[in-house]
């Protein structure tokens, strides 16, 4: 029987659960032994280098009855991971990554082989990027959620609970406005939540190149809602060439024109979605302290508030 490899837990992944609490470190000491028994069940070899995201980590590795070239994927078990693997089964590789298979004891996703160093971020033309992505989207929205998958309505009736605390905690009287502007945006479709499988995560970096398909999205954040939710990380992605742009809200607004057009949507339902989506990601910064809006949101909201 081969030796078990000596799987060291990259820093990063190690500092990303530094300041969390004991769960998080138990699950991090328990990586290299969760690691060998998913090789030993799929009867795999490493085949490069450990490698980790925030809050997994990736391994690649062939199998040794066909050679097929795979990869590993750990994350802490929860919600999130369950939701990841149901999504992943349901696209079956229509769009996303293919799960080839998932181990419950250890949390192991077996997972295809793609480029990870050929991302969206790579593709130099931004309409071109953007319609790899779009294409990618409309795929992946097109498949109905499972009934017991996590909805939006709930995600948006605990956002709009937390509105007034977090209102309180912003030092500029313009950025709670705009809090609070965003808050009222969301709530008016939020009684017709959706219910399509949304990634909730697919910026460029979440799309690599493979060779089954050019482009396949990967790590999805599963839940059931309405496509108009999917659509702020696209806007913010490659932020640094939005901010340079001569209209920075001009370009955002080109964004979400091609976007809504490729999924099909009705735009000020989308807008109203994305200025949602602008509010939870400000709901996390100012639980983490932040006490002002990022100039990204200020920007897409000025985008989508102003639209012709």
């Amino acid at each position: 029987m081969p030796s078990p490899p000596d799987i060291r837990v990259p820093d990063a992944l190690a500092a990303s659960y530094a300041g969390g609490g004991g769960a998080g470190r138990a699950w991090l000491a328990s990586l290299p032994g969760r690691v060998a028994e998913a090789l030993r069940r799929w009867d795999a070899a490493p085949d490069g280098e450990v490698a980790s995201g925030q809050a997994s980590l990736v391994l690649p590795v062939a199998l040794r009855r066909d050679g097929t070239r795979g990869v590993l994927k750990f994350r802490p078990p929860g919600e999130g991971a369950a939701a990841a693997v149901t999504g992943l089964r349901l696209w079956d590789g229509d769009g996303a990554v293919r799960l080839l298979d998932h181990d419950p004891g250890t949390g192991a996703q077996l997972l295809e082989r793609l480029d990870h160093t050929r991302t969206l971020e790579t593709v130099e033309d931004d309409d071109t990027a953007l319609g790899v992505l779009g294409g990618l989207l409309a795929r992946l929205v097109s498949v109905p959620a499972p009934p017991d998958l996590r909805g939006l309505g709930d995600v948006v009736a605990a956002m709009l609970e937390r509105v007034p605390d977090a209102r309180r905690a912003l030092t500029d009287a313009a950025d709670r406005r705009l809090l609070r502007t965003w808050a009222a945006a969301v709530a008016e479709p939020a009684g017709d939540p959706g219910d399509r499988l949304l990634h909730w995560d697919l910026h460029y970096g979440n799309v690599l190149a493979g060779e089954r398909e050019p482009w396949l999205a990967i790590d999805p954040e599963p839940l059931a809602g309405d496509p108009g939710f999917e659509l702020w990380p696209a806007l913010d992605s490659r932020w640094d060439r939005m901010a340079a742009a001569s209209d920075p809200a001009r370009a955002v607004r080109r964004r979400f024109d091609l976007l809504t057009d490729a999924l099909g949507l009705d735009r000020d339902r989308a807008a109203a979605w994305t200025l949602g989506r602008l509010l939870q990601n400000a709901l996390w910064d100012i639980e983490d302290g932040a006490r002002a809006l990022t100039p990204s949101e200020v920007v897409i909201s000025d985008g989508l508030l102003h639209r012709p």
